[in-house]
């Protein structure tokens, strides 16, 4: 068997749709949300490697586990989260939480609902949310509009790399009930372009992720941690933009992800955005009326 390590794909913190730990976070922040990317892309390219039979991946994940809980220290990963974790006295609950969603990405092929769906981003991307509030000391009043933006940013994902997964993994995230409102078949997904039901499904499903969208727009106000706050607030202008694309492009033939240009254009929207919230809330804050 392979060691967790030689399951990574070679994809990095930087490689990724939205940011990692950027330079908006605090230094002192960055060390456990590196640490802990670091975990959970490992995990994830097990749960997604091609050749890999799923007894094997499953077991690679436990091996996983074994190290975060200080059962073994063959993996670096998980020694390192591990350490970053007793350093700042967090639970490993928010990882253990995303290796269950590994877990069933290797077991679970095919979603029955919309609420099946989100079932499975609490565990595939809420924690992540989650553990940086963690970090950061962010009251858990913070996490229901943090689960909403985890989960349209999961779901942002699952559509944007639908007909990959599908072809490469037989994954399907887009569940049943979808296609058959649509009336599309879920072989259509290894086409090259989007059928005109396929792409009514998946622009269904983008209104939807709006919907979460709407939910997660106070997400950055609420928070204490201005950097934290500005960073929730580029992503959040990120992930509204992602789904106005997922709302004309078809995503079998079509780039739909932020070119360079993009991000940088988007990501100065979302700081100037957050940066006014910021100062609206300190504001209010400033002239509330004193107690008698």
């Amino acid at each position: 068997m392979i060691t967790p390590a030689e399951a990574r794909s070679g994809k990095g913190h930087r490689d990724e749709n939205f940011p990692v730990a950027s330079r908006v976070i605090h230094p002192r922040h960055r060390g456990p949300i590196l640490a802990f990317y670091e975990f959970v892309r490992t995990a994830d390219d097990i749960a997604d490697h091609p050749s890999l039979p799923p007894q094997e991946k499953l077991a690679l994940l436990d091996r996983l586990e074994a190290s975060l809980l200080g059962s073994g220290d063959d993996d670096a990963v998980g020694v390192a989260l591990r350490s970053q974790l007793d350093e700042r006295q967090l639970s490993p609950r928010h990882a253990q939480d995303l290796l269950t969603a590994f877990r069933l990405d290797v077991t679970k092929l095919r979603y029955r609902d919309w609420d099946d769906l989100i079932d499975y981003c609490r565990y595939s991307a809420m924690p992540v949310g989650r553990f940086v509030l963690d970090v950061h000391g962010e009251s858990r009043a913070t996490w229901g509009a943090n689960d909403a933006l985890c989960a349209a940013l999961q779901i942002i994902n699952h559509l944007q790399d639908c007909g990959k997964d599908y072809r490469a993994l037989d994954r399907v995230y887009i569940p049943r009930d979808a296609f058959a409102a649509s009336g599309a078949a879920v072989e259509s997904l290894g086409a090259e372009r989007a059928s005109p039901a396929l792409l009514d499904t998946i622009r269904a499903l983008a209104r939807r992720t709006g919907e979460l969208l709407r939910e997660s727009r106070p997400f950055s106000a609420g928070i204490e941690d201005t950097r934290l706050a500005l960073e929730v607030a580029v992503i959040q202008t990120f992930a509204e933009r992602l789904v106005r694309l997922l709302a004309t492009r078809d995503p079998l033939s079509e780039r739909v992800h932020l070119g360079k240009a993009g991000v940088a254009g988007f990501g100065l929207v979302g700081l100037l955005w957050g940066a006014s919230r910021r100062v609206g809330r300190i504001f209010a804050a400033s002239h509330k009326p004193q107690d008698a």
